[in-house]
This record gives structure tokens, C-alpha cells and sequence, in this order.
């Protein structure tokens, strides 16, 4: 169960801090490295920083740009700015003052909260370049002599008399989160309160129950990102269990604060469950010894990393979502109780749709797809966002459908397996080339760590298919051999023009692979 019993879609996320601080204030709600906070605590933290800003002049509907990484003061003015009425635009740490600006400048930010050291030194020249920004404030314990710190705005706002909540709420929008930008600028799609905690309540309404208040959660992805700030923090707020942030990229580091901290449920990237399984062997087990919940989200899962954790007694699930959907849309959790809580996962599949959610594939055509016939995902729930700021443009349709780009087709037991991005897709002489079927084969490899499949233009402008390959520490990697191994599970047209061997492949901080990266527009 979690904290409240009260109507799911009129509560907002400080309710739920306000809820668990009056059931349980003597509690763990955080754990951020030597930061420990109670929801007590918690509740005190929120409405002190929500003071401040309000002293500061803090409009309702004002937008905050928070910068601040996985950390306590990220989670502090989080759920401070929304329990002040802002609306809040999570930013990542690693943006240059370029990418910074787009943000700033498309929200129309009044405040900035950032512990970029980049964005700190550029702080004057920010508030030049933008009418509309007034306030920097530095994320950090110890900031500069000419800025604030989150610190300082909470000792003020706690010295203050407390200002009454004035929570974003039901259909109004509580967060703008800009979305990767494949190509062009990223877009900022519009998530209301209602959207955030319908989520959150359709996760919590799968069973055998996911998770509850005694509950130790890890959530060491980044909270600008919507799956690590809803999908991690918010249900960890939801259900009022303890929050540890592991905001470090170290495997060994984190697997110790794991055991340390008897984690018992972890929401995470392929990419972080793959480091986690090539520690050391007795390190890998103690970190994941109590958990009982393991889920993976944000990019493909490998079915070798599903046997790794089943390996040492771990169901390892997967889900699938978007930023549009707040995020969760499907999980391959299937209701038969095992010794784990929930049937063993489908390796590869991406499961059915959460309770509350419904799913439809789509031809080329628009109509709904032939039972196992490839067709776009199609998604309908309340968990869905308005639409891209400012103007809610290109959001659900009138019969509240939005088309996700996303190819799937469905198993027998109605099971639906990922494809690709219809924009993803190459076309080989006339021939669809999924780049993730693809990337499959040549992943199964002997001395192959990881995968690459992008389609570019020739001279005559027909697409060829490149994949870009890393090999596995040790390892040699011949690309004749590999195309003639991989040609026994590819047809021709699907097999790569060129093999290219490279040391990494460039990721985004959720793990996925920058594939608009990788390949020229054309070759010759």
C-alpha cells in the first residue's frame, strides 16, 4: 500500500511527502551519500526552500530550470518549486552554456538553480542574455561569494514564516521536460500534476504489488531525466519508502552503498545493470543479496544481462516508456507468483501495458495492425502529457491517442517486443532494415561488447547499412568474420556495407546509444 488512500489523480507529489511525514516522521525518506533525512526532515527541507522562493518573488507558474544532478538539493527544490506553484524544467548537469541557453530561453526561466561550475562562472552573462532570468542560485553545500546557495535560500526560508502550499495540481502542467532532440532542438513536453501521480498510481496498481513503505529503493539514474525522476524518485515517494540516490557512475561504489543500505528494490539503465554484473563476482552479490525488485528502462535490454541476475536469484523486468507518457507505458511483469513475487520475464519483450494504459499498433495506413504484423505503438492513459510547450502543439489526438514513433509487434500472449524508431528505420533497395534486429545478432557475437546499427546515403542516395562495433576487453575482432557469422542469421540486404571497429560508443546519461553521432549523411 502506499501512504494515502485518497483519490490518486488529486494529489500531488508534496501531498505525498506531507502524507508519509504525518504517518511515519521518524522514518529514512533520503539517503544522499552522508545526508540523511527523515520525512520529518523532508517536509521541513520542502517547505522551507518553497518559503524561500516565494520570499524571493516566486510567481505561481513561474519556471524554475533545476540543475543540480542526482543530489538531496535536486530533490529539495524539486518538490519545493512545485509545492510553491513553479513549474519545474529539470536540466543536465553536463549541458554547455549553449545548450543551457536553448533551455532558458524556450521556458522563459526566472530562476536558475544549477551546480554546473560552467553555468556558476557564466552566471552574469545569463541573466544579460535573458530578460526573463532574475536569480541564479548554486546547488551545492559551499556555492560563491556572489551567489546563494540552496543551503542558504533553506536556513532563510526556514527562519521565515512558513507560506501555505500552493501545489501545481490536477491538469496543471507541474513539469516541462525537454526531450533528447534526435535532430533539431529538443522540445519540452508539458507533463501536468495529474499525468506525474496517474503514473505513479497505474505502477503501483500492478500485482502482486511492486513495492511498499519498508522498502529500501536505489535510484541511480540522473533526476533530470523523466525515468529516473518518476519512474525512481516518485515511486519511491509514492509508496513512502526510503530513498538512496547513488548519483556516482562507479560500480563498486554503489554496489557497497547497496549492501550498506540493504536496497531491496532498483530501478536502473541496462548500462548500470551491466556494470554491476561484471564486478566482482562477490561484490555483484552481496550489493543485490536483499533486492527483490529489480526493473531496467530507458534503452533495449540484452537477454544475456536477464540471465546474469537470474543467475544470482534476481528477477531482472523491463519496462518501456517515454518522456510523453510520464513515462511507464508497458513492463514485462506477468501476475503468476514465483518464488520472486511475479513469473520470470520475457528476455527481449517489453510486456504488456500497465493497468490504466492502453496500447494499439498501427499500420502504415493508420489502422490497427494484423495480430504479428510490425506496427507503431499507439498509447492512451492519464498518465499522458499535453503536449509541447508553450502552445500543448502535436499531443494526443482528439481521442486522447498519441503515436510514439516506436515499432513493436506482439506475441501470442499478446507480449509486445521492440523494433526500432520508425525513424530509426533504414530502406535497403526497397527492404526495411530494422537497425535493433540487427544490432541483436551482431550483439550475440563472440568478442563483441557492444552495438551499433545506423543506415546512411551513397553517392546514388540508396541507404547502406553501417554498424559500429566494440569489442570486448581482449579481444580481436575481424569484421569478414563477423559479417559471415552474422550472415547466418541476417538476410543479405540486412547485413551492414561496413563494419567499423571503434573503442566506445557515445552515450546519453539513461544509457542510450547517440547514434546521430556516429554516422556521416552520406558516403561515398
Amino acid at each position: 500500500m502506499s501512504v494515502f488512500d485518497g483519490p490518486p489523480n488529486s494529489l500531488t507529489l508534496p501531498d505525498l511527502v506531507r502524507r508519509a511525514a504525518d504517518a511515519r516522521p521518524a522514518a529514512t525518506a533520503l539517503v544522499d551519500g552522508p545526508i540523511r533525512w527523515s520525512w520529518s526532515d523532508l517536509r521541513g527541507v520542502v517547505s522551507a526552500v518553497a518559503t524561500g522562493l516565494i520570499a524571493g518573488g516566486a510567481d505561481r507558474g513561474d519556471r524554475i530550470v533545476v540543475q543540480a544532478g542526482t543530489s538531496a538539493d535536486f530533490v529539495a527544490v524539486y518538490l519545493a518549486a512545485w509545492q510553491a506553484g513553479l513549474i519545474v524544467v529539470p536540466a543536465n548537469p553536463a549541458y554547455t552554456v549553449d545548450e543551457l541557453e536553448h533551455i532558458l530561453a524556450d521556458s522563459g526561466a526566472r530562476i536558475l538553480v544549477t551546480g554546473s561550475v560552467v553555468a556558476v562562472a557564466a552566471a552574469d552573462r545569463l541573466i544579460a542574455d535573458h530578460p526573463a532570468l532574475e536569480r541564479v542560485i548554486v546547488a551545492a553545500r559551499s556555492g560563491t561569494d556572489e551567489l546563494p546557495t540552496v543551503s542558504q535560500l533553506t536556513a532563510s526560508g526556514g527562519s521565515g514564516e512558513p507560506q501555505p502550499a500552493r501545489d501545481r495540481c490536477d491538469d496543471e502542467v507541474a513539469v516541462i521536460l525537454y526531450t533528447s532532440g534526435t535532430s533539431g532542438r529538443p522540445k519540452g513536453a508539458m507533463l501536468s500534476s495529474r499525468a506525474l501521480v496517474a503514473n505513479l498510481a497505474q505502477l503501483a496498481a500492478l500485482q502482486p504489488g511492486l513495492i511498499s513503505a519498508s522498502d529500501t529503493i536505489l535510484v541511480p539514474l540522473p533526476l533530470f531525466h523523466v525515468f529516473g525522476l518518476n519512474a525512481a524518485l516518485g515511486l519511491g515517494l509514492y509508496f513512502g519508502c526510503t530513498v538512496v540516490l547513488s548519483p556516482g557512475s562507479d560500480a563498486t561504489s554503489t554496489l557497497a552503498t547497496m549492501a550498506a543500505e540493504r536496497v531491496s528494490v532498483v530501478v536502473g539503465a541496462p548500462l548500470g545493470f551491466a556494470h554491476w554484473a561484471t564486478s566482482s563476482g562477490s561484490a555483484f552479490r552481496a550489493g543485490f543479496s536483499g533486492v527483490r525488485f529489480a526493473l531496467s528502462g530507458s534503452a533495449p535490454l540484452p537477454a544475456e544481462l536477464v540471465s546474469s541476475y537470474a543467475g544470482i536469484g534476481v528477477a531482472l523486468f523491463e519496462g518501456y516508456g517515454l518522456t510523453e507518457a510520464a513515462p511507464v507505458v508497458t513492463i514485462n511483469l506477468v501476475p503468476e507468483p514465483t518464488r520472486h513475487g511475479w513469473a520470470d520475464p520475457k528476455p527481449g519483450s517489453i510486456g504488456r501495458p500497465l493497468p490504466g494504459v492502453e496500447v494499439k499498433l498501427l499500420d502504415a495506413d493508420g489502422d490497427v495492425a494484423e495480430p504479428g504484423d510490425l506496427g507503431i505503438i499507439a498509447v492512451r492513459g492519464a498518465n499522458l502529457f499535453r503536449g509541447y510547450w508553450p502552445d500543448a502543439t502535436d499531443g494526443p489526438d482528439a481521442d486522447g491517442w498519441f503515436s510514439t514513433g516506436d515499432l513493436a509487434v506482439a506475441d501470442d500472449d499478446g507480449d509486445l517486443y521492440l523494433v526500432g524508431r520508425r525513424a530509426d528505420l533504414i530502406i535497403v533497395n526497397g527492404f526495411n532494415v530494422y537497425p535493433a534486429e540487427v544490432e541483436a545478432v551482431f550483439g550475440r557475437l563472440p568478442g563483441v561488447s557492444e552495438v551499433a546499427v545506423v543506415g546512411v546515403d551513397d553517392e546514388e542516395h540508396n541507404q547502406l547499412v553501417l554498424a559500429y562495433v566494440v569489442p570486448s576487453a581482449g579481444a580481436k575482432l575481424d569484421p569478414a568474420d563477423l559479417l559471415e557469422r552474422a550472415g547466418r542469421s541476417l538476410a543479405r540486404f540486412k547485413l551492414p556495407s561496413r563494419v567499423i571497429e571503434v573503442a566506445r560508443l557515445p552515450h546519453t546519461a539513461t544509457g542510450k546509444v547517440q547514434k546521430w553521432r556516429l554516422a556521416p549523411r552520406s558516403v561515398g
